[in-house]
């Protein structure tokens, strides 16, 4: 499996229709503390937004919605993915990404036996108070050693810091306040288009998990 190495994260439909017309081709739908309905109703929207522009979604938490939608990728926090029913969300077709920020998390992720995982921060980062110390790059080039499925680095990332997340280990690098912070944020999904775009044709094509 190949991901595309810029991953923005996104709280609603309307940032992915703004978004997905630059040329986003992997994102994250993250909605936080929206009713179901308007959850459900968010869901079809973006699986239907993406599909127009030939984009990979990714819906972060709600997999029972997802399964329902037929989405066809789901991210799990390790919270979420202590509850959720993986064999259901495997035999709905989806694939599975998952949070990880130590070396516990990680041994959790891999017996999911997901499609990435995630590992983060990398840096300090303002979106939310974090429990974790930045884990730095030499944590990429170890995590890496680990997996035999893509690495998605986040927390922190800049435009500036992204081909440097990538060579050190990195598959995609997820991206939410540099994109959601920005003035032009039309324009800066181009430019981090422009700016990993180097690594769209040096990236490992993973075997399925």
């Amino acid at each position: 499996m190949h991901l595309d190495p810029f991953y923005p994260i996104v709280p609603d439909t309307d940032w992915l229709a703004r978004l997905l017309p630059q040329g986003v081709k992997f994102v994250q739908l993250r909605i936080k503390e929206k009713p179901l309905d308007t959850v459900r109703a968010e869901i079809e929207k973006a699986i239907r937004l993406c599909a127009d522009h030939a984009c990979q979604l990714v819906i972060n938490d709600y997999w029972r919605e997802a399964i329902d939608a037929g989405a066809g990728f789901v991210h799990l926090g390790q919270a979420d993915l202590a509850g959720a029913d993986l064999a259901a969300i495997r035999a709905a077709g989806i694939k599975i990404g998952i949070s990880t920020h130590s070396e516990g998390e990680l041994e959790a992720a891999l017996a999911a036996a997901p499609d990435y995982v995630a590992l983060g921060p990398i840096y300090a980062t303002a979106l939310k108070k974090m429990p974790w110390a930045p884990q730095g790059l030499p944590r990429l080039a170890e995590w890496r050693a680990q997996l035999s499925c893509p690495l998605v680095a986040i927390g922190g990332i800049t435009l500036d810091r992204a081909p440097i997340v990538l060579a050190a280990g990195a598959d995609t690098v997820a991206v939410i306040t540099d994109i959601v912070t920005s003035q032009d944020p039309e324009l800066r999904a181009r430019n981090w288009i422009a700016v990993t775009n180097p690594w769209r044709s040096l990236s490992t094509d993973y075997p399925q998990a």
